[in-house]
């Protein structure tokens, strides 16, 4: 048999007088004879951690998170019902624990030693531990205008989320760059929207203000030569710095650039945070998933609520604000609350699960190249305990997540060891996270 399809390189573009226009994916650029996984043209891993606070009802008598069975043959609890149409890709992860997040600061730390596994040490200024988002961004997020997005849907939580040992730095994101930045998390739709396909509420406007920063960035850059022959050696030394950061701007605007999203239907600019939380949640989402399809990222945090939140659900029948309803004293009518909350926010979960879903992504869809993690780092919210951890992993992970799983390992099983697990399966070499023993096999 002869092969006589001809290959396309995966950068051809189409250029005309003055101007060029990126292609999509075709099958054309698949040399023939090839599988699309072993091409340069190969999907990329998506990786999306989503935190939800106050932990999940797990209490002896009354657990409405764990499934029932153990391994494939396992039945949804009520808080996970939502997910009844991905359970084929889900892998729910019981008796896990995480050692270095416990502390009597509480909702001081617990969002930022999620995804590190690592105790801060005491003083106001951060000093914790690199959270796995970062180590993937460093390693696998750097072909994309953004290496990582940090989003959430509330601003701030109420009164409880400092403390005088620790500060503030752990309390507003999942996410950390170095042990000591933190990265903070955008709730304004409008921002992130921006931060995704420019300022400006038009494609014109958008590519206006474009050229408005490229001529910018040019000025900086030439300023600065002239510049360092007149400064000392610590004062060039700031100014290296400084001209990095710019070049990390540079380096994003000019993917930007190179970014085709003719075959997005972009939605209108967001005024502003909308009034209506599930609306503000549903908007945070399709923005990740957005990115995702843009390739302007493939890794996202995301805090489904504040630390300590006081938003109110009367839309599902809880008026009651958040954190007090999670300090809940055994009570039945304050644990029903609890789980109605825990429910809704799987709900939300679900219906982004069905965008990406629904999206697709060179050979599959999104969800089929993403691993999504969703879980708390929290246990009991009224014990504030960090044992057992509600912990559960979503899509398929373009073929490296075993999915359709209810695992149980041996009681308080470090957190850490589905980190490092993951990282694996992502393609993130990294010796260990934070107190990891090992990794699992059968995630």
């Amino acid at each position: 048999m002869f092969i006589t399809k001809k290959h396309l390189s995966r950068r051809t573009v189409l250029r005309g007088v003055g101007a060029s226009l990126a292609l999509p994916l075709l099958d054309a650029m698949v040399p023939a004879g090839t599988a699309l996984a072993k091409t340069a043209a190969a999907p990329k891993m998506k990786l999306a951690f989503i935190y939800f606070p106050h932990g999940a009802i797990m209490l002896p008598g009354n657990d409405q998170w764990t499934p029932e069975g153990v391994g494939r043959q396992f039945k949804l609890s009520r808080i996970l019902k939502p997910l009844e149409a991905f359970q084929s890709q889900l892998i729910v992860v019981s008796h896990l624990g995480n050692k270095p997040a416990e502390s009597a600061a509480v909702h001081a730390i617990v969002p930022g030693t999620w995804l590190s596994c690592v105790h801060p040490h005491d003083g106001q200024s951060p000093n914790g531990g690199v959270t796995i988002d970062q180590m993937a961004a460093a390693h696998i997020g750097q072909d994309t205008p953004l290496p990582s997005l940090e989003v959430k849907t509330e601003a701030l939580g109420g009164g409880g989320s400092c403390d005088r040992n620790f500060g503030c730095s752990y309390s507003g994101t999942i996410s950390f760059r170095t042990p000591s930045m933190p990265l903070p998390m955008e709730y304004n739709p409008r921002t992130v929207y921006q931060r995704l396909f420019g300022r400006g509420d038009t494609p014109a406007e958008r590519q206006a203000l474009t050229a408005q920063y490229d001529s910018i960035l040019d000025m900086v850059s030439a300023d600065s030569a002239s510049l360092q022959s007149r400064l000392g050696p610590a004062d060039r030394a700031v100014l290296a710095d400084y001209m990095e950061s710019v070049r990390e701007i540079e380096r994003r605007m000019q993917k930007m650039e190179h970014q085709d999203l003719s075959s997005l239907k972009l939605p209108p600019t967001p005024i502003g945070i909308p009034d209506s939380f599930p609306e503000q949640q549903g908007l945070i989402f399709d923005l990740i998933a957005l990115a995702f399809q843009a390739n302007l990222t493939h890794i996202a945090t995301m805090m489904m609520a504040a630390e300590v939140s006081n938003m109110t659900y009367p839309f599902i029948g809880v008026p009651d604000a958040f954190h007090p309803v999670s300090h809940h004293q055994g009570d039945a009518g304050k644990i029903e609350k609890l789980v109605k909350i825990q429910t809704y926010h799987s709900g939300k979960l679900a219906t982004f699960l069905r965008r990406l879903a629904a999206t697709p992504d060179g050979d599959g869809s999104l969800l089929d190249h993403a691993i999504v993690v969703y879980g708390s780092n929290m246990g009991n919210s009224n014990a504030h305990d960090q044992y057992p951890l509600p912990t559960a992993i979503l899509g398929r992970g373009c073929g490296k997540i075993k999915g359709g799983q209810h695992l149980v390992y041996p009681e308080h099983t470090p957190l850490a060891n589905v980190w490092l697990t993951l990282l694996d399966r992502a393609g993130v070499p990294v010796g260990n996270v934070g107190d990891s023993a090992g990794e699992i096999a059968e995630i």
